[in-house]
């Protein structure tokens, strides 16, 4: 099973901006996608600080990538929990990857699980994703294919590239679900176009200095 692989699709996801379209969010909104960070965290700052999960999550995200401040996970992990505890779904998968990785934190699967599940459940691709691996590894739950195969599925479905990765090599091998090459095919076809598709839009980012990406 790729670990590698599914853990930086997780990684390069968390730099996209994802927060809803509230009123009061618009401005940082704004700024962020302008490539402005320090205007964007003078926007959020105040309202994560007065409790809105959204801001919260985003301010955890900007702290984790280094946008517009200093990188700092443990502080990023202190305004992910915040918004996790909210329900704020973003928030709860992030925080998830935190504890999966041990970013600002001891890495703890089991803590990895339980906000895993908590997003998966609301529908979140990428912790469906890794709610996988963790059950395809044995990673603070006892290891079970089925599970896994579950998870993976629920998230290539929605066209995560490192689920449909994933969801390919146990079709391949036969893990969790009957070994069936035409379905490992489908699966790794739709994975490299995903990936291909993800190059392309990185490509692009670059030369345009990562604005409105």
């Amino acid at each position: 099973m790729s670990r590698i692989f599914t853990i930086l699709c997780v990684t390069v996801l968390l730099i996209s901006m994802q927060v809803s379209w509230g009123a009061d969010l618009k401005k940082g909104v704004a700024a962020y996608d302008a490539g402005d960070y320090a205007a964007a965290l003078r926007e959020l700052t105040p309202l994560a600080e007065q409790g809105d999960p959204a801001a919260q999550s985003n301010l955890g995200m900007m702290y984790h990538t280094g946008q517009g401040v200093p990188r700092n996970d443990k502080i990023s992990v202190k305004w992910y929990t915040l918004a996790a505890e909210q329900g704020n779904v973003d928030a709860q998968s992030r925080l998830g990857v935190m504890y999966h990785t041990g970013q600002g934190v001891p890495r703890d699967y089991k803590v990895a699980l339980q906000w895993y599940t908590l997003a998966a459940e609301q529908g979140n691709a990428i912790a469906q994703s890794n709610l996988g691996l963790l059950y395809a590894e044995g990673l603070g739950v006892p290891q079970d294919d089925k599970a896994a195969v579950k998870w993976y599925t629920l998230a290539a479905e929605q066209g995560f590239a490192g689920a449909q990765s994933n969801l390919s090599l146990m079709y391949n091998t036969g893990r969790g679900v009957a070994q069936d090459d035409k379905a490992a095919v489908k699966w790794y076809t739709l994975a490299a176009k995903q990936i291909s598709e993800a190059q392309r839009r990185a490509r692009e980012c670059v030369k345009k200095l990562f604005k409105g990406c």
